[in-house]
């Protein structure tokens, strides 16, 4: 690509334009910051880490600088003129920055600093050393600070004092899993880490009281002539007595049906499972309740089966608050135990909601229009926490434009039933210790679809679902469908639409297949839930089986094809894989990546995959260079009367690789520069794909069909994006341009064709 030497001068111009030199003060120097150089007579370990955490305590920090500029110091003092105008008020408001000079720069107390933080670490006795450089030319200046660090102090051994008090004994009982290891150097956080540690331990074990700040390690360096030292662990002086005796949960209340707005609690109350469930009026059901209270009476306290606790019960869906007390009871029993009584609030959501939801959709076909969603729920229906949510969807669009298709309309009314339950239907009983993390729900969804396409067709769907899903950990999920239904008619169609049919039989076979009967299960790793984590990943694998059981069943038609309660039933298996790559790199800058793979083999009664589970390529959601639906199969290229040929771009096969650089730019408004890569293929011949006249002359017929060829048949394209992101809701734009599009000749597809951008708008990150 050819720069222009005219966009090298704006560039030049622009940073000229935005220099802050000229409104630097006469006594004053612009700060860009300090370096740290390190010297010693040994070879440090960790040595990166030790110079990232000395840099962390330099202070100020120097205005931010991009491409040469600093715009948000140009902006602020652009904005402290006289009369500054209502942009550059703006922009101040937005980006501004204050200047950073060297005379605010301590450099005396940063000495101090990085002297602290070299003696928490083990290096006693260093030296520090600083140095500042003024640049009169530019009025700039920076720091400079020399640590000379001698060696560091390591520690030969370390052992817990003894004492008759049992907390010892609790402490010695986890103490072979300790973080301090000899011949490490003396490191305060690394010690600060074990006291944390050793708390987390007395707490599950009970101590209710105990503090990480009762503990007190002493080094001792009189064995040893060279920088050795002995560790000791303690409790220290006049610690409370209630501080170090564990403390047993004598009794466990329930309050099913709290509410926050009212002080009075009921006295009514049922006897369960050693506990007492609280309610004026049957509310919960205790015995559907119970199982999500991992909290028994005769139990050691146990912070960590708190919070179980209450993520369990928040996981219901029918509270809004999740409130667990322990209040501490007087006793005259001996000195060495404690007791509690655990109370858990739990405040309700409202029984029913509705929600509406209107929406003005496009679609790459250049149809329109809006579509209304009302959905209404019924929390807690039969007193176990059970969801009952019914959902209707009327759309109404219309296709403009100047083709021979403009003018047509459809109309589109679905109606979905869920009930959610939130435990496990099942023949057999499982032991609840199988899903310690979460207890599976049961989801029941039946749901129908009308679609009706004028001067075409009409289209039926009714769908049926019977599974399971459950949190396996903080990071893993599962979903289980064993048993699946969907049923397809197409009627009402025209001769039009007859003769598209008759004309692509490939097509029509993938509309015969009306039933569809199998299982489904899915599995999602979600790493990008560690928000503080530079590498995250995240994995949502997908089976789809189907035909199998009827396959067992079926009887053979007069058509050979094999049919149950006289429908002909579709068989294949499906299998895909969505894997993602999250490189942060700190200020809200991210480098996202995705992999997509899937596959999907026909086989018995089926010669193709039905339509609805077949592959698509393009949109905003996949390669955002070209129009939903629009890319291959493989090098394919549609008509240019353009009439019916997107119906045949899919396929059985879908590879996709993807990249996104995230930044920010201001307050709620974020930038990206992406490129995408991808396409569907056939894993047969289609020969409704293949050129007229093809068999004649002797061309391969097997355009659309994957090949060792796939590699240069990808669509791949490029742009750049604006997200809108409110508290994670995000409105998002890219405009994107291809760089290769396969659908053109061999020797004519490389071509960034930034002149024919495609605009997406969506809801959402796409990966």
């Amino acid at each position: 690509m050819r720069i222009k030497p005219g966009l090298i001068l704006l560039v030049v111009a622009l940073i000229q334009a935005c220099s802050v030199k000229k409104f630097i003060p006469d006594d004053e120097f612009l700060y860009t910051g300090a370096r740290i150089k390190i010297e010693s007579d040994t070879t440090i370990k960790e040595k990166p880490e030790l110079k990232a955490e000395l840099e962390s305590v330099l202070r100020p920090e120097p205005n931010a600088k991009i491409l040469g500029m600093r715009p948000g110091l140009y902006f602020h003092y652009k904005a402290q003129k006289e009369k500054p105008g209502f942009i550059n008020k703006f922009l101040n408001k937005k980006m501004g920055e204050e200047p950073v000079y060297l005379s605010d720069v301590d450099i005396s107390n940063t000495e101090d600093l990085l002297l602290n933080r070299l003696e928490n670490r083990g290096f006693f006795y260093s030296r520090v050393s600083s140095d500042t450089e003024k640049n009169e030319k530019s009025k700039t200046a920076s720091a400079s600070y020399e640590l000379k660090v001698p060696d560091p102090y390591t520690m030969q051994s370390y052992q817990l004092d003894s004492d008759s008090l049992i907390v010892y004994r609790n402490i010695q009982e986890n103490f072979d899993k300790t973080l301090l290891e000899q011949g490490m150097r003396f490191d305060l956080p690394r010690l600060k880490a074990e006291r944390e540690r050793i708390d987390l331990h007395l707490k599950k074990d009970g101590y209710y009281n105990f503090n990480p700040g009762f503990l007190i390690f002493e080094a001792d360096t009189n064995q040893y002539d060279k920088k050795r030292f002995d560790l000791f662990l303690r409790l220290k002086k006049d610690v409370p007595p209630k501080s170090v005796i564990p403390y047993q949960v004598s009794n466990v209340n329930v309050y099913a049906n709290y509410n926050v707005d009212e002080d009075s609690l009921t006295k009514n109350y049922e006897r369960y499972e050693d506990k007492n469930y609280f309610q004026e009026e049957l509310f919960f059901k205790p015995k559907r309740l119970d199982p999500y209270i991992l909290i028994e009476t005769g139990d050691y306290y146990d912070p960590e089966k708190s919070r179980n606790t209450s993520r369990r019960l928040g996981s219901i869906g029918a509270y809004k608050f999740v409130n667990i007390q322990y209040e501490e009871i007087d006793t005259l029993a001996t000195d060495s135990l404690g007791l509690l009584e655990a109370n858990i609030y739990l405040s309700p959501l409202k029984k029913r909601a509705i929600r509406a939801e209107l929406q003005a959709l496009t679609k790459s076909n250049n149809f329109a229009g809006p579509h209304l969603g009302i959905t209404f729920s019924n929390r807690n229906l039969f007193k176990g926490g059970e969801s009952f949510h019914i959902s209707g969807n009327v759309g109404y669009e219309f296709q403009a434009g100047t083709n021979g298709e403009a003018g047509r309309n459809s109309i589109q009314l679905a109606l979905t039933n869920d009930l959610i339950i939130p435990r496990m239907i099942f023949p057999i009983d499982i032991n609840e210790d199988f899903f310690e993390y979460s207890i599976p729900k049961t989801k029941i969804s039946l749901g129908g679809d009308y679609l009706k396409r004028s001067q075409l067709f009409s289209l039926t769907s009714l769908s049926a679902r019977f599974g399971y899903y459950w949190n396996a950990n903080r990071y893993v999920s599962h979903e289980l469908n064993p048993i699946n239904f969907n049923y397809v008619k197409l009627g009402n169609t025209t001769q039009e639409f007859r003769d598209v049919l008759i004309e692509n039989p490939f097509l029509q076979r993938s509309f015969d297949q009306e039933f569809i009967a199998g299982l489904t299960y899915s599995f999602i790793y979600n790493g990008l839930v560690d928000l503080g984590k530079k590498h995250v990943f995240y994995l949502n694998t997908n089976l789809d089986i189907a035909g199998n059981t009827f396959g067992l069943i079926g009887k053979e038609a007069e058509s050979g094809k094999k049919e149950v309660f006289g429908l002909e039933y579709a068989q294949y298996a499906k299998v895909d894989a969505d894997f993602r790559y999250h490189f942060r790199l700190g200020d809200s800058q991210v480098i996202a990546t995705r992999l997509f793979a899937g596959y999907g083999i026909p086989y018995g009664n089926s010669d193709v995959m039905p339509f609805s589970k077949q592959y698509f390529s393009g949109g905003p959601y996949s390669v955002r260079a070209f129009r939903t639906r629009s890319l291959g199969p493989g090098d394919y290229t549609p008509p240019e009367d353009g009439d019916v040929g997107y119906r045949d771009q899919y396929g059985n096969i879908r590879l996709e690789a993807n990249a996104e650089y995230r930044f920010p730019i201001i307050t709620y408004l974020n930038g990206a520069f992406f490129i995408d890569a991808g396409n569907v293929w056939t894993s047969k011949v289609n020969p409704d794909l293949q050129p007229e006249g093809s068999e004649e002359q002797n061309q391969p017929a097997n355009i659309g069909q994957f090949s060792g060829n796939f590699i240069n048949e990808f669509g791949i394209g490029g742009g750049v994006g604006l997200r809108i992101d409110i508290q994670n809701f995000v409105i998002r734009f890219d405009l994107a341009a291809p760089m290769h599009d396969p659908s053109l000749p061999a020797g004519q597809r490389w071509d960034f064709d930034i002149t024919n951008p495609v605009f997406n708008f969506a809801i959402g990150y796409p990966f």
